[in-house]
């Protein structure tokens, strides 16, 4: 926390989103901040809907504390208007020696206080939920980086895959992987790292499939079963991978971003498949599609032994792609 300055801290911050990680991470870094500042700060926390106009004027007075004070408070959204009004009210002429952080969730509910906030000049943290792909992936990265380490958009990928896309749970992962390795982070770091994590997903036994990675592939869908993965998403999952892989070599030449609103897919699924799909014929394709055809239909009854009916489905396709290759 070097170089943080009294003048430095923000009077008012609004923590603005619904991401727990992202909200308590700023909580965090306010109280570290304004400690390093100065050691004694009294920090206190508050629930906006069980505040009061007379506790907060006593708590934002000058009079009744002396030194450093930071007041969060918390689900801001809930606030009463006339907290609202007093707190904006306050935030046109903040204390000096008093930090504000309101944590607000966004959305329709509050938004008059959260927008009177930043017209006062609030400080705006953002701590909105990553709905898309490529954000996690930056997340992912941004967290390496955080941690002292490099990481591939590959790696990011790999790790996302393996541990899912709980924000905590892969902020550890990340602090972990970095701490245990040289901070060089590739695909094959987190591949050995996370071993039998990565492969308990249909979606990364037909990602192996599809390029013709066969052990890779047998090794993941054996891993799914052994821990309980049920075998008709992972037969979903390998005629997805099919299908998806035909639709984008079937639009032809073009950006993931251009072809994103034609096929009506995610611009990240659609270069993965353009990556997948080179190697690949028409014929191959069909025969692929097939294939996974027989499969869904023996794993959804047809067959005594499901497990052998995703294997045989993984040599299939992958012949079908040398096939494609030859």
């Amino acid at each position: 926390m070097g170089g943080v300055t009294p003048a430095s801290l923000a009077p008012i911050l609004l923590v603005l989103g619904d991401e727990e990680l992202l909200a308590t991470r700023a909580v965090t870094e306010a109280v570290a901040k304004v400690r390093s500042v100065d050691p004694e700060v009294d920090v206190r926390e508050y629930q906006a809907s069980a505040l009061t106009v007379g506790e907060i004027a006593e708590m934002l007075s000058p009079s009744l504390f002396g030194g450093r004070r930071l007041l969060i408070l918390r689900s801001g959204q809930d606030a009463r208007k006339d907290l609202v009004a007093a707190l904006l009210a306050y935030a046109k002429n903040p204390d000096p020696e008093v930090q504000l952080l309101v944590l607000h969730l966004s959305g329709a509910k509050g938004k008059a206080f959260a927008d009177g906030l930043r017209a006062a000049g609030a400080t705006v943290v953002p701590a909105t939920k990553l709905k898309g792909h490529r954000d996690r992936v930056a997340f992912v990265r941004d967290e390496i980086r955080r941690a002292g380490g490099k990481c591939t958009d590959d790696a990011a990928e790999a790790l996302i895959a393996a541990v899912g896309n709980d924000l905590r749970e892969l902020a550890a992962a990340c602090s972990q992987l970095v701490a245990d390795t040289d901070g060089r982070i590739s695909a094959e770091t987190v591949s050995r790292y996370y071993r039998g994590r990565v492969e308990v997903t249909g979606f990364t036994v037909a990602d192996a499939t599809m390029v013709g990675d066969v052990p890779a592939a047998l090794e993941a869908l054996r891993w799914a079963l052994h821990v309980g993965v049920d075998p008709v998403p992972i037969a979903d999952a390998l005629a997805d991978g099919v299908r998806t892989v035909a639709r984008v070599a079937s639009a032809g030449r073009g950006s993931p971003y251009q072809l994103a609103s034609s096929l009506g897919m995610p611009s990240w699924k659609i270069e993965r498949a353009q990556r997948q799909g080179r190697g690949w014929t028409p014929e191959g394709l069909v025969r692929a599609m097939q294939v996974a055809a027989e499969c869904n239909a023996a794993v959804k009854g047809g067959s005594d032994d499901r497990a052998y009916a995703l294997e045989r489905a993984v040599f299939s396709v992958a012949a079908a792609r040398q096939g494609s290759a030859r």
